[in-house]
């Protein structure tokens, strides 16, 4: 790390010598507190990047809302899917290295996924158990960062489930609650490998349910564990310092309360999810690594991901250390869904290896075509515009804040930041 404020994470400029109006940038601020005075959000911390330069970072609201501690600019984040797009990364990295290749089977590194069969209409007449045909293909690994794996959720299996999967089901953890961590991955993976798919692999989007798979497969390809693997070869070339799936208790003091909205007499109001002292990633056995993010996912600091995300927008490089080719990073951030369409995101959204992807033709907005990112169910959120050479990165820690009415912080910092390009 860089002893010289003015460096780190990156340079930082006066936003004029890089095309960026100061006056328009500092509307950020004040719109950003309304949504703290008005107890939607905690906190936030953004930044944006011009050019590779730092023009807006802001730190606001609290660690934790009872004692109105401030939040810090090193406040330690639980990333949740902001974790895909390392794991994109992590992935491309093994593909270089002819560790694995994209359109290899996940059968071949976990052979449970060999020859699976998938759900199928029931034809007429009394049948016994649930009809399937066989797969045209297996999951592939592309299939797992795509989500397009056909994999069964518990919003797409159908009750007779219940009962015909009586003694498997358990084991899958469908039936837990969303973020639930159980006792072994591979296991977990193994005992859904079991339950039809819901639909060939390839031909339409489920959200998440593929990433278990893809950092089981990079462990058996590299023979290391995703923190060790994320560690050696991604956050400390890049400095990340501040990166990793578990936090060291020295650095409690800078983990931040997890939040959830609550419905109590008719309005929205934030309640305490996770204590910091009492979470998982504090006081767990540390061996939980899921690289879509479950369980909270990789933890990490605005500044520590600015560095990744500027490392993508300069084509795989930064600082003179080289974490991806180009073409990699090229392959990372195109979308790989074709025509489907993606629940998550608007009509022209596409998904790549990790990240979200603008392809065009639906209704004008402020990105550009081909500006890749993701966000996380606490908060966090990035974006590179590669045709703009902008990074936008706003991170805070409420749990589905989608569900509040007009918490559209996200959507009111991208807009104040596009309204200050010049």
């Amino acid at each position: 790390m860089s002893n010289n404020i003015n460096e780190w994470p990156l340079p930082f400029a006066e936003p004029e010598e890089v095309g960026v109006s100061s006056d328009c940038l500092a509307r950020i601020g004040p719109v950003m507190q309304k949504f703290i005075d008005d107890r939607k959000d905690p906190n936030f911390i953004t930044m944006v990047i011009r050019r590779g330069k730092i023009v807006h970072y802001e730190a606001q609201g609290y660690m934790h809302i009872d004692n109105k501690m401030p939040v810090r600019k090193d406040a330690i984040y639980r990333l949740w899917s902001n974790t895909k797009p390392i794991t994109g990364v992590a992935t491309m990295i093994c593909v270089e290295e002819g560790l694995l290749a994209l359109d290899d089977p996940v059968s071949k590194y976990i052979p449970a996924f060999k020859n699976q069969r998938v759900r199928a209409t029931a034809p007429q007449g009394p049948m016994i158990g649930t009809p399937t045909v066989p797969v045209d293909r297996d999951i592939t690994v592309r299939d797992c960062l795509r989500n397009t794996t056909g994999l069964t959720t518990a919003r797409r299996a159908p009750l007779t489930y219940l009962s015909e999967f009586k003694d498997l089901l358990p084991k899958t953890n469908l039936m837990g609650p969303p973020g639930l961590m159980p006792a072994g991955m591979r296991e977990t993976l193994s005992a859904l490998a079991q339950l039809p798919l819901e639909f060939q692999p390839g031909t339409e989007f489920e959200y998440q349910v593929g990433y278990p798979i893809a950092g089981v497969v990079i462990e058996e390809a590299t023979g290391q564990t995703l923190d060790e693997f994320y560690r050696e070869r991604i956050f400390k070339p890049l400095g990340m310092e501040d990166s990793s799936f578990y936090l060291p208790k020295d650095k409690l003091d800078r983990f931040p309360t997890l939040y959830s909205p609550v419905r109590e007499d008719g309005k929205w109001v934030l309640t305490v999810s996770e204590k910091p002292e009492e979470s998982e990633k504090v006081i767990g056995p540390g061996s939980y690594f899921e690289a879509g993010g479950g369980g909270g996912g990789v933890l990490s600091t605005v500044a520590d991901y600015a560095r990744f995300a500027q490392m993508l927008l300069n084509n795989g490089e930064l600082d003179g250390v080289r974490i991806l080719c180009r073409k990699s990073v090229e392959i990372m951030t195109s979308s790989h869904t074709g025509k489907m369409v993606l629940p998550l995101s608007q009509p022209d959204m596409g998904f790549g290896m990790g990240v979200g992807v603008k392809k065009g033709g639906g209704t004008p907005s402020y990105r550009s075509i081909g500006t890749y990112g993701w966000g996380g169910a606490a908060g966090t959120s990035f974006f590179v515009d590669p045709k703009e050479e902008l990074i936008c990165i706003c991170f805070t820690q409420v749990f589905m804040h989608q569900v509040m009415g007009n918490n559209t912080y996200l959507e009111d910092f991208e807009r104040l930041v596009y309204q200050s390009l010049l």
